[in-house]
């Protein structure tokens, strides 16, 4: 339900929740959280940057093209500029993201019977494209993560993109609460992560040296 202890919205859910502050105020903080585009907000991410890409070469372009538009959006000359594509990568699951696995195959289903397979099988070769084109350039293995498919599959059941993140926190809240719980039942101290300076330090001495 949470995917583990350390992502960032499960992890800001036990910060603000060692401070001694009520529980409303944790989740609506861990929703903060979710909703960031490289976070749980990525399914909105994807689905804003894969109607951008169609829009700019079309569901029938060559893999030249799409190979083309990926090193664009790297080269932060697409899309939201920002080097990324949303979609593709994890911080945990590297050869392959199993959520992402079982949600391509309903996804394709759905397409179906919506009749807009054509876009599916996009989507399928704009990911093996930009997997094929990371690798090239960071010697990197990455896999499509949930959010990529999730975004369409959205889409395609006719859900307000007002509603992604909701939907997602849904599943998140049953994790947050078991964290901040526990948390309260052994934990009992405030989380104050320490940081530590890694720059270079100026010397202050006078005209005379000293």
């Amino acid at each position: 339900a949470d995917h583990g202890g350390g992502n960032n919205s499960t992890f800001t859910n036990v910060v603000i929740s060692s401070t001694g502050t009520d529980l409303y105020s944790t989740i609506a903080g861990s929703i903060g959280s979710l909703k960031g585009p490289r976070h749980g907000g990525a399914n909105l991410a994807v689905r804003q940057q894969m109607k951008a890409v169609i829009d700019e070469i079309g569901l029938n372009a060559s893999d030249d093209k799409i190979k083309e538009i990926v090193c664009r959006i790297l080269d932060k000359d697409f899309n939201d500029k920002s080097g990324l594509i949303y979609g593709i990568g994890h911080a945990v699951y590297t050869l392959s993201d199993p959520r992402s696995e079982i949600l391509s195959i309903k996804c394709e289903e759905l397409s179906y019977s919506k009749n807009r397979h054509e876009e599916f099988v996009f989507h399928q070769r704009f990911a093996e494209i930009a997997k094929e084109e990371i690798y090239k350039r960071k010697g990197k293995r990455v896999c499509t993560n949930v959010d990529f498919y999730s975004g369409l599959v959205y889409d395609l059941l006719g859900i307000p993109e007002d509603l992604y993140t909701l939907l997602f926190v849904i599943g998140r809240t049953v994790g947050w609460v078991a964290h901040n719980l526990e948390d309260k039942l052994y934990g009992g101290r405030i989380i104050r992560p320490a940081t530590k300076y890694v720059g270079h330090i100026k010397s202050c001495e006078d005209e005379d040296g000293r």
